[in-house]
């Protein structure tokens, strides 16, 4: 009868797979494939600032590769080797560089320069030139810090300024007198709310009562015959005017009662003489009146 494993075996057997996995999983996890064939190149750089390992590289925007380790120079103290993995297919000819650029926040990649002007090629294990960029950071560090440490007493100064601004009893008296004003705008407001609440509405009602009231008389007016009214009007003119002109006149009787002065003058003489005989009647009755009794 077939044995089977032993526990040891099996307890072998199981942790050389989950170290195969695990060593699998963390380089899956630092983008490298244990099973993609690629080719080793080396870099010296001066300054590797902020470059990690698995940091891509790329050519022309398009990642063929990572950094696999960085080597410190301990011999000659003159620089930094970089060893980089590129895809088996990919060619470097003699000539080409690699620039070092460093994001804000995304760290160092290696980019390759490539000398496309000649046919030969680098074999793997070479070791190409590596180039600094100045990145944002280093421009940061360069030209705004500077900047910004000359402007720190100044803005000291400015703060100091305004902590006197704000601390000025003017300011305070203003700020009071503000919220005064602002306390009085929201009482008128709050007033004139009332009155728009209150009065406008009987005033709006009173205002369309009248424009009722201006509808009517104005179709009245529209019923009424303004020819006609103008004719009678004028034709009353008329007459006013043949009037005037006969008291005006001397043909008739009214005309000599206000034009004639003679006669004007007889009758002054007769309301006199009959004035004066009333008079006299009144003073001797008995000149006039004679009694007789038998």
């Amino acid at each position: 009868m077939k044995k089977g494993l032993s526990k040891e075996a099996k307890i072998g057997l199981v942790t050389i797979v989950g170290l195969f996995l695990l060593y699998f999983g963390v380089n899956y996890l630092k983008g490298v494939d244990i099973f993609k064939p690629s080719n080793h190149y080396y870099v010296k750089f001066k300054n590797t600032t902020e470059l990690q390992r698995s940091a891509p590289v790329y050519v022309e925007g398009f990642k063929v590769g990572m950094v696999n380790d960085i080597i410190y120079d301990y011999e000659t103290n003159k620089g930094i080797l970089v060893e980089i993995s590129l895809d088996k297919s990919m060619r470097i000819e003699t000539g080409t560089y690699v620039k070092m650029t460093t994001g804000l926040t995304t760290g160092s990649s290696l980019n390759l320069v490539l000398n496309k002007h000649v046919q030969s090629y680098y074999q793997p294990g070479d070791t190409l030139e590596g180039r600094n960029t100045v990145g944002i950071m280093d421009v940061v560090s360069a030209n705004i810090i500077p900047q910004v440490e000359s402007l720190l007493p100044k803005l000291d100064t400015i703060l100091t300024g305004l902590q006197l601004v704000v601390n000025h009893p003017a300011l305070r008296s203003s700020l009071d007198h503000i919220e005064r004003t602002t306390a009085n705008l929201a009482q008128s407001t709050e007033q004139l709310n009332k009155l728009m609440s209150k009065e406008i509405p009987s005033v709006i009602s009173n205002f369309n009562t009248v424009s009722s009231d201006l509808a009517v008389v104005s179709s009245k007016m529209k019923n009424i015959d303004f020819e006609a009214t103008m004719k009678s009007v004028d034709h009353a003119m008329k007459n006013m005017e043949n009037i005037t002109v006969r008291m005006n006149s001397k043909d008739n009787s009214l005309g000599l009662l206000l034009n004639d002065r003679l006669l004007y003058d007889n009758l002054n003489t007769t309301t006199v003489n009959a004035s004066n005989l009333l008079q006299d009647l009144k003073d001797n009755p008995k000149r006039y009146v004679h009694f007789s009794i038998w």
